[in-house]
C-alpha cells in the first residue's frame, strides 16, 4: 500500500474531526490548532514539519486544564470530602489509564495523525500516545472555545464515569506509593530518567524512582509517564510486599 501524502492524511484527518466535534455537539473556531492537537512528534519528522507542530505543548497545557476542570467537579459534588479523599479521586481521574478509557469511549484514536513507523509498531492504540492526544485536544478545546466548553465536554465523556464503576481497576502507581510514604513518613520521593533511546516513533524509556535520594526501583516504558509508573508500580511491590 502506497504512503499516503501529508496532504491526503490531513484532508481525511479534518473530515473525520468535523464529523466528531458534531457527533461531540461541540463547536470549533481554529481547525488549525486541532489538528496540532492530534498530530505526533512521529507523524511532523515523517513530513519535515517545523519541531513546535507536534502536539506535546498543547498536552501540557491540557493536562493542567483536566486538573482544574476535574477538580472543580469533585469540589462542587462532594461537598463533604476532605481534601486528601478529593486528591485520590481526581488522580484517579486524570492518570493515563482512564484517559484511555475516556478517549476509547468516543473512538478518538483514529483521529490521531501518526509517522509511517509508529503506525506500523500500533502507536495507534499505545496508552500513553492516546491519552497524550486525549490531553492535547482538552488544550486545544480551552484554546479554541475556552473553559465552559471544556467543562462541556468533560460532562459527556468524563463525569459520567466518575459515578459507576468505569474507573473501578485503574491503578495511580505513583499515587498510592506516595501515600504509603506519607503514611509512614519515610521521606522524599522523586523521579529522574536514566536513558532515553530509539528513534521518535519507537522511543524507550528507562526512570528510577529515588527514595530520599537513594534508587529503589527502575522501570522502562515508551514514555517518560509510563516508565515512572512502571518505577512506581516495582518500588511499591517491593515495599509492600505484594505481588
Amino acid at each position: 500500500m502506497a504512503k499516503l501524502s501529508k496532504e491526503a492524511l490531513v484532508k481525511n484527518f479534518r473530515e473525520k474531526f468535523d464529523e466528531k466535534m458534531q457527533e461531540l455537539g461541540l463547536p470549533y473556531n481554529n481547525i488549525e490548532i486541532y489538528q496540532q492537537a492530534f498530530s505526533h512528534s512521529s507523524f511532523i519528522n515523517d513530513f519535515n514539519m517545523a519541531r513546535l507542530m507536534h502536539n506535546e505543548r498543547l498536552e501540557f497545557l491540557g493536562d493542567a486544564v483536566l486538573e482544574l476542570t476535574v477538580s472543580r467537579y469533585l469540589y462542587d459534588q462532594y461537598p463533604h470530602l476532605p481534601e486528601g479523599n478529593l486528591t485520590k479521586m481526581r488522580a484517579t481521574i486524570v492518570c493515563e489509564p482512564s484517559l484511555v478509557i475516556f478517549a476509547t469511549n468516543i473512538d478518538m484514536n483514529p483521529l490521531i495523525l501518526l509517522g509511517n513507523g509508529e503506525e506500523k509498531t500500533g502507536g495507534r492504540t499505545r496508552p500513553a500516545l492516546v491519552s497524550d492526544a486525549f490531553e492535547a485536544f482538552v488544550g486545544a478545546l480551552y484554546l479554541d472555545q475556552g473553559l465552559d466548553v471544556v467543562r462541556q465536554f468533560a460532562e459527556r465523556v468524563i463525569f459520567p464515569n466518575i459515578e459507576g464503576d468505569t474507573l473501578m481497576g485503574v491503578v495511580d502507581f505513583k499515587t498510592k506509593l506516595q501515600e504509603y510514604i506519607h503514611q509512614y513518613h519515610l521521606g522524599q520521593l522523586a523521579y529522574r530518567v536514566t536513558k532515553e533511546e530509539g528513534p521518535a516513533h519507537n522511543k524507550q524509556f528507562t526512570s528510577e524512582v529515588l527514595l530520599n535520594q537513594k534508587a529503589i526501583a527502575v522501570g522502562e516504558g515508551r514514555t517518560k509517564k509510563e516508565s515512572e509508573q512502571k518505577a512506581a508500580e516495582q518500588a511499591y511491590v517491593k515495599m509492600t510486599n505484594k505481588e
